[in-house]
């Protein structure tokens, strides 16, 4: 039961139209999905995605059961391509296709499909796939538009379908069997670029303002003790939804108090329209302990209590392997965890974070086992970059992974072997930035990277060398942070790299000196987590700071509760993963104590949040879309 959109709904009703953006944001794949798996026309199918959004908008105060919004809006959305097609002519080949033999369109001429290496456009690629849709019979089309469109797993599709998952996982393994292996990788690649992005929720957030919907009275006299009842009934609704699947849309059966539920973290918006006092709450729980002093709170409670002005820190699922100088990339929201180290060993791990479940996945291993690698993600694959086997090596290798085929591809060396280097990915290529290239200092080398050709280029020096450093990549640049200038000193320099003009230029320092830190991207600032500061000896670091590169400032955010180094850290949706690390030096070269804690970071403006791409302001409906 999706008891946020309850909350959501609410929020519009009781005029605060921005909020819809949050239905929006988490929705508006599938819909664009379902819209073009009817009218196999991308310009047509978002036409449709946002009359079907703003249709919704207009008659939300109608929709009883505000936890059906989804089954709702496909219902509005399906009726919206009706129309489309009974008002445009049929296609001239339309007859031709009814009148063919199912046993020949449910075997596609697939050799017609294979598209080599080619410089073919967009629009060609799209027709290619259209075609091949085409040639399959409807449920077969329908489910691979709605996979790799809208991004939808199984339980997600069976859910809008009405059938069962077993079903669904059915067709999507005939429908794949159909098809060439190229024009399913096609087909992913594609439609992953022709995903709606913030600007369409933007857009609609705007039209919804001027719209006027009114609330569904309340009802005041409703007691405690009854409201209740209805909430116990309705979470037994939502463990048996056949109890309630004959319920015509529109009857009122939901909840009587939406203020109730708790707005979880969804698509590109992240909005919380609704903080608890969970201070409070556990103040309550506490009671009286030994000698009439108030009981110490479960330690669970602490990770979920406000810690101090600079956001929240909440304990996910443990790593299933503790290590440290590992890297991690996200695709289609899941972390991937790739390589790392103990004291006598160097890995080929690669685990799986899945958020939505908070649950961890072993994946095919990298094949060359490393640590103190970067990996980077281009067009959905991850590649793994450098490294080293040994405690002072350094290695040329890149491989590239698919989480799509869970396979990984030898690519081309880099020009220049290291480790403990850093990368960052702009406009479909990737630079490999500073590092240890097996000599006594540390080099500042920049290579580039293009996947598409799997070639590198020499690119301009970065003006400090350095290794145990981190980048993130924001508006297109690249911001090299903090790391290690030689065997005795740490720095806190922050250098800019811009790969279109490939100059550099100096930022404002970081505050707190250190190296082996991590760093990530959300709402458009850059968050630097944990590192160390001592040669060889010393503890981890709790420090997390932020960089605003608008202003070229710094300020400081709550501490991570588990202070340490040799970390990773990952951004999906405006929150932030720190992910294992090491707690402290146990001596010259050698780890300390290896872990697998996983903390997840929420900064304190995360309600504002619009994309975690950057590629709108950071308020809604106080900014405006800046005018190309």
């Amino acid at each position: 039961m999706h008891t946020e959109d309850g909350h959501i709904i609410h929020q519009c009703l009781e005029g605060k139209p921005a909020t819809f953006g949050l239905l929006v944001d988490k929705y508006k794949a599938s819909i664009l999905a379902i819209a073009y798996s009817e009218l196999h026309n991308i310009q047509d199918a978002e036409e449709v995605a946002q009359d079907a959004f703003i249709q919704a908008y207009k008659k939300l105060n109608t929709l009883r059961r505000w936890d059906s919004f989804l089954s709702w809006i496909c219902a509005i959305t399906y009726n919206l391509c009706k129309r489309r097609l009974n008002s445009q002519s049929k296609r001239p080949d339309s007859e031709f296709i009814e009148d063919q033999d199912p046993e020949i369109i449910e075997k596609p001429s697939i050799d017609s499909y294979y598209m080599e290496k080619s410089n073919e456009s967009l629009e060609d690629t799209i027709d290619m796939i259209n075609e091949a849709l085409d040639s399959l019979p409807k449920i077969y089309s329908q489910v691979l538009t709605l996979h790799y469109l809208g991004g939808m797993g199984v339980k997600e599709i069976a859910h809008v379908l009405c059938i069962s998952p077993d079903n669904i996982k059915q067709r999507l393994s005939r429908a794949r069997a159909k098809l060439r292996k190229e024009v399913l990788a096609m087909m992913s690649t594609t439609f992953e670029q022709q995903r709606l992005q913030a600007v369409f929720t933007f857009n609609i957030v705007e039209m919804v303002k001027r719209i006027k919907i009114h609330n569904i009275p309340r009802i005041p006299w409703i007691s405690w003790g009854f409201s209740m009842g209805i909430g116990i009934i309705f979470t037994v609704m939502s463990f048996f939804p056949n109890f309630i699947s004959n319920i015509p849309i529109g009857t009122h059966t939901g909840s009587l108090l939406p203020s109730e539920s708790k707005v979880l973290r969804v698509g590109e918006i992240p909005v919380d329209v609704m903080k608890t006092a969970e201070m409070t709450f556990i103040s309550n729980l506490s009671g009286k302990g030994k000698d009439g002093e108030p009981k110490k709170p479960d330690d669970n409670a602490f990770f979920m209590t406000p810690q101090g002005e600079g956001g929240e820190w909440v304990r996910k699922a443990d790593m299933p392997t503790a290590t440290g100088g590992f890297s991690a990339s996200v695709i289609n929201g899941k972390i991937y965890v790739i390589g790392g180290m103990d004291n006598n060993n160097f890995f080929s791990t690669v685990e799986e974070y899945d958020l939505t479940t908070d649950k961890w996945t072993k994946k095919a291993d990298m094949p060359t086992g490393r640590a103190v690698l970067s990996t980077s993600v281009v067009n959905g694959k991850i590649y793994a970059i450098g490294g080293t086997q040994e405690v002072f090596g350094a290695l040329p290798i890149v491989e590239e992974y698919d989480p799509a085929t869970d396979k990984w591809t030898e690519k081309a060396d880099m020009p220049t072997a290291r480790s403990y280097l850093a990368t960052g990915a702009v406009n479909g290529k990737i630079y490999a930035i500073g590092g240890w290239n097996g000599n006594p200092s540390y080099t500042s080398t920049v290579e580039e990277y293009d996947p598409t050709t799997d070639t590198w280029t020499k690119k301009a020096d970065m003006p400090t060398a350095r290794g145990h450093l981190s980048a993130s990549a924001l508006n297109s640049k690249i911001y090299v942070i903090g790391g290690r200038l030689n065997s005795s000193v740490t720095c806190s320099t922050v250098e800019e790299y811009d790969p279109a003009t490939d100059t550099w230029t100096k930022k404002a320092d970081m505050p707190t000196p250190r190296y082996w830190l991590s760093t990530s991207v959300a709402s458009g600032k850059i968050y630097t987590i944990g590192g160390v500061q001592g040669m060889w000896q010393g503890n981890g670091l709790s420090v997390v700071e932020e960089y605003d590169p608008a202003t070229d400032t710094w300020t400081k955010k709550s501490d991570m509760p588990t202070a340490r180094f040799a970390l990773t850290s990952s951004a999906v949706n405006g929150k932030i993963y720190a992910i294992g690390g090491v707690e402290a030096w146990a001596g010259v070269n050698l780890l300390g104590k290896l872990l697998s804690t996983v903390e997840e970071y929420t900064p304190e403006d995360w309600q504002f949040a619009v994309s975690p791409h950057g590629k709108l302001p950071t308020t809604w409906g106080n900014k405006k879309q800046n005018k190309k």
